[in-house]
């Protein structure tokens, strides 16, 4: 059994490796493609799902972000004219997200960007799997 200070280090360094390969695709894509890392998780949650549209809610139940949150960062998806959204026809309360040609082209070129950060960090990144 690890003692409490070895679970503290590995919470530390999972922290560290996360923080620091956060801030770099962040940086990244930013320079590159003009995307924060929360919007190009966004873009690449609806293609990843392989369909044209996805529930605001079913994004957010995915990801790390608020609802909240998420809908400032699709607020800006939008404006960009990387999604649109429109209501759901059979759940008034429900809303959809749907990327545009402009977004799945910007998330093509940016998944470029995205995994070659990984590569970078993950490559070299010790197994972190939970010890039993």
């Amino acid at each position: 059994m690890e003692s409490n200070a070895a679970l503290v280090g590995r919470w530390r360094s999972l922290l560290t490796c996360y923080n620091t390969v956060a801030c770099d695709l962040d940086r990244a894509l930013q320079e590159s493609h003009g995307l924060s890392m929360s919007e190009f998780e966004t873009l690449d949650r609806i293609v990843d799902a392989d369909c044209e549209k996805r529930r605001m809610q079913e994004i957010a139940a995915d990801m790390y972000l608020s609802q909240s949150a998420l809908s400032r960062t699709v607020a800006r998806l939008e404006k960009g004219g990387l999604v649109k959204r429109g209501l759901c026809e059979s759940d008034r309360r429900g809303v959809f997200v749907e990327i545009t040609e402009d977004g799945r082209h910007r998330h093509a070129e940016a998944r470029e960007t995205h995994l070659k950060v990984l590569a970078t960090h993950l490559a070299t990144t010790p197994d972190l799997t939970p010890v039993s």
